[in-house]
């Protein structure tokens, strides 16, 4: 029952506070801005709305604590490390809070990643391969990188009902619909979505199950077969359709979104923090 009057009492405060208009300026708007610097617009956004609770802000996790984290759960887990300061960074960082218990818990974790120039090639008139006699650029596999940052959090998350992980993909290699774009010259190039040799979509849906892209999955799935109930650690992968640069403030109200559904889902957990200091 505390845990879902405190997941209402979350809900209602979003709604109170009208979101994230008039609070930040047009840093968080602007396409030079990183994901990590929005992440600071997050964390300044969660303090001021949830004064009460006690938050912070890192670049990165160690292994050591990922193996911490794995051996509470099992003995066998958590006992292979070669490198004693070996960690991941995320390209936004991560953002924690503070339960009842002192224990800092996730509520977000974000990256950007850009991959497929072809649009700003293609406008620019500039012919890419190794002759410099192609349209397109075949893509390549840079951003299964991501897939390492992924399993490594849902390894220190293992306990958790919850996964914030959202990816930002931009970028031609990334299209989720057929576009066309114009060269000086004047001559059209089609891109295909489908195409095998631009889409790389397929190789980062494995982080979500398959689940659609562009949708707040930050709640565990629980799913049954047989005797068994399995969780899913699904990360929310959001991309620009067309292949175009994301608006920072949309990034900024996702992000949003996503850490104040890790503090509903926490709720029972933050419950004493909140009452003892007079929210009603």
């Amino acid at each position: 029952m505390a845990k879902k009057n405190q997941s209402s009492r979350l809900t209602n405060q979003h709604k109170e506070s009208q979101g994230v208009v008039g609070i930040f300026g047009d840093e968080a708007r602007s396409h030079d801005t990183t994901v990590g610097i929005i992440s600071q617009h997050v964390i300044k956004y969660l303090e001021n709305k949830y004064p009460q609770l006690t938050f912070r802000y890192r670049t990165s996790i160690t292994k050591e604590e990922i193996n911490q984290a794995l051996q509470k759960l099992d003995k066998e887990l958590g006992q292979t490390l070669f490198v004693p300061n070996s960690s991941i960074k995320p390209d936004g960082g991560i953002i924690e809070v503070k339960d009842d218990n002192d224990k800092w818990r996730i509520v977000l974790v974000s990256e950007a990643k850009h991959q497929g120039k072809d649009i700003e090639n293609i406008k620019q008139g500039k012919l890419v391969g190794k002759n410099n006699d192609q349209d397109l650029m075949a893509a390549g596999n840079a951003i299964e990188r991501s897939h390492k940052n992924i399993s490594e959090i849902a390894n220190f998350m293992l306990c958790e009902s919850h996964f914030p992980y959202v990816l930002f993909l931009e970028g031609s290699n990334f299209l989720t619909e057929t576009i066309s774009v114009i060269r000086p010259d004047g001559r059209v190039v089609k891109l295909e979505y489908n195409s095998g040799m631009l889409n790389r979509l397929d190789r980062l849906t494995s982080a979500n199950y398959g689940m659609p892209i562009n949708t707040n999955l930050c709640k565990n799935k629980f799913i049954k077969h047989k005797d068994k109930t399995i969780m899913l650690q699904a990360t929310s992968i959001y991309t620009q359709g067309d292949g175009s640069k994301w608006d920072r403030q949309k990034m900024l109200e996702i992000m949003i979104e996503i850490s104040e559904t890790s503090l509903q889902i926490l709720g029972s957990e933050l419950f004493h923090q909140l009452t003892n200091k007079g929210v009603n």
